[in-house]
Formats: structure tokens, sequence, C-alpha cells
């Protein structure tokens, strides 16, 4: 049976309830409900609570480079799971076009005709070759994985957030790191411990190897969709999620005894049906200063960012004729809606479209 998280009047999680139970306190006014950012439904005590004691309750996250999946396990039910689709080639490929774009806009302004130090550019100040920041992709990873765990320890008192943790071999004939899968590098190492630091700040975090969740996760009979990953559906990333949570509760470990010596798996949990949802970054593009191609004349109109002409924002949740779905761009008079897949379901008046919800930077799909 799946649990509804409760929080108290002053916003801190209790233990999750029964949707039974959660409907006699919203009958009785006993509570008040809500939804968080990261889609889940959860409830709010006015009275104070009849208890406040505490299960463990475990976050697994099996980060990757374009998915990745999230569990929330305690010892006896699974609470959720999501399956991340994360911005890392779309912010490659709008780096490699700014890139392009600044350059061409720095070879119209600089009359190449003069000498260097008298062209109208600013001189080298430094060299910023070395540096010790992520790049732009890498770091949209991992931010997007920091703002789903922030939301869910909002909602449940985590004890424990645990993470797969890749580790680097070095190949001794060219000297290059390499992953323990012998595929090479792999941009899932690249950002771990600024990840694990952040995390660290809102529970303690365990690294927890990839042969590990592979035990954990036969060891339980869950299944896992090898063969295409990029659907989003629970065997994909979300079961390796909660693989990765619920050893917190299970292991297997060598045992001595007087008669013998042994080894096998200690503990228990229960792996239940539990709310999935997709979830990702709404993919308008960032304002820029121009389009690439200019139009006739020699006149570059505006292009991107989340603002619009009428009273809504980009990705804000609104109620049209055409159905529920998502602000992705307007006109003078229209309001182009999309749907979760970010697919126009028309352009229509703005007199008749109705906001439900403002933008939370994320797009939710059951």
């Amino acid at each position: 049976m799946m649990r509804i998280p409760v929080l108290d009047k002053d916003n801190q999680p209790l233990m999750p309830t029964t949707p039974a139970r959660a409907r006699k306190w919203l009958e009785k006014g006993k509570a008040v409900k809500g939804w968080s950012d990261c889609g889940q439904f959860y409830v709010q005590l006015t009275i104070e609570p009849s208890g406040r004691n505490l299960q463990d309750i475990v976050i697994g996250i099996d980060p990757g480079k374009k998915y990745s999946g999230i569990g929330v396990q305690s010892a006896r039910f699974t609470l959720y799971t999501a399956h991340l689709i994360l911005p890392f080639q779309t912010v490659r490929d709008r780096m490699d076009a700014r890139r392009l774009m600044r350059r061409g806009r720095r070879g119209r302004r600089i009359n190449r005709k003069v000498e260097v130090s008298k062209r109208a550019h600013r001189q080298k100040r430094f060299s910023n070759r070395r540096q010790s920041k992520l790049a732009p992709s890498i770091r949209a990873n991992r931010q997007l994985e920091l703002r789903i765990v922030s939301e869910l320890c909002k909602l449940y008192p985590v004890a424990e957030i645990r993470y797969e943790y890749v580790r680097a071999d070095v190949d001794l004939t060219s000297g290059r790191k390499k992953a323990k899968s012998g595929k090479g590098f792999s941009p899932v190492m690249v950002g771990q411990k600024c990840i694990l630091e952040q995390l660290g700040k809102s529970a303690p975090v365990v690294k927890i190897e990839g042969y590990q969740t592979a035990f954990t996760r036969e060891h339980l009979g869950l299944t896992k969709n090898k063969a295409d990953k990029s659907k989003a559906e629970f065997n994909t990333h979300a079961v390796d999620g909660v693989a990765i949570a619920a050893s917190h509760f299970v292991g297997y470990r060598k045992y001595h005894r007087v008669d013998m010596d042994g080894a096998g798996w200690f503990g228990c949990v229960s792996i239940t049906p539990a709310s999935f949802f997709v979830i990702r970054r709404p993919p308008y593009s960032r304002r820029q200063l121009h389009l690439m191609v200019p139009a006739k004349g020699g006149i570059r109109r505006k292009y991107g960012g989340s603002t619009t002409r009428h009273c809504v924002r980009k990705g804000d949740l609104v109620n049209s004729p055409k159905g529920i779905g998502y602000v992705s761009g307007d006109t003078e008079r229209q309001i182009s809606v999309s749907d979760a897949n970010w697919k126009r379901l028309g352009q229509i008046a703005s007199s008749k479209v109705a906001l439900i919800r403002r933008s939370t930077g994320l797009i939710l799909t059951c």
C-alpha cells in the first residue's frame, strides 16, 4: 500500500501515513493538502501530532550521464521513485552554439586591418586555460539531482543518502584514467566530490559501489532493462535507486561461528508499489542577444528568455481549451501551450488560458 508524506505545523517531516488516514484528517480539518515541486502529494497537520517516533528512511541515487534514478525506501515500504532526464546533451549543444555566436560577433566588431595593439577588443589579462570549475553540462546534471533530493528531504525524515560512486583506475599502457567498467573515462565521474559535499548538508552520505547495487538488485528479485536505458520507466534507472536505498537495510557480509565460517544476506526490506515520476527541466531557450543568422536589412531580433508578453511565464502550468499544459512561447495575442514532452498542443488566445501553477523549473510526468 502506498504512503502519503506528512508534515507538522512547523513544516517538519514526520513518518508517512496511509491514504485512508490522510483522507480522514482532511475531512475532519486536522490537515490540509499540498503538492511538492517534485510532484509528490502530501498533507500538513493543523494540530499537534500524536507522536514523533521516526524510522529510517533512505534516499538512493543512481547517477548517469543522460538519465538518473532516484528511490526513497523504508524498511517496509517503497515511498517514491523517479526517472530524471538530465540536460547534459542540451547544455552541450547550446554552449557550442553560444561559442559560435560569440566568435562571429567578435569577428564582426574587430577591424583586422589595424595592428593588434590598436584593435577594439580587450587585451588578455590572464590565462583562463586552467580552471577547476565544473563544465556547464556536468553542473546542470548535478544541480537537477540536488534539486530533487532537497525537495524530498522536505517531505521525509531522511536518515541517510546513498550515492552510487564511480571509481577510476589508471591504464598502465597510456597512463590515463578509465572507469572500472573498462569503457573509458565517464562524465558521471566528474563532479562526484562536489555533489557529495552538497548532499552531506541534508543528511549523512554513504558511497555505494556499482557491484553492490547489482548484487542487492538481484537479491531483491528486481529486474533491470539494459536493452534501452532511454525508456522512461521504473526498470531502467529508478530500480537501481531503490536497490541502492535498500542496501541500507540488507547486506551481504561474512559471519563467524564456532563450528563454521561463511557469508550470507542479513536484514530485511520490503519493496512495494510506489508513485513513479519522470522529471526534466523545461527545454525553453535562455535569453540570447540575437539570432545567429541576421534577417533582411542586417537586423537581428531578440530570442529566448522565460518572459512573455502576457501574464504568464514559460514553464507555467496552465489550463486551455486544448488541455492542461505548459507555456512554451507566445505571440502578440496568443500563448503557445505544450505537453510534458514539449510537443505543442496549440497556440491559444491569452484570454482563454488560465494559470494553474507558476513554473517550478521542473516538468513532471506520472
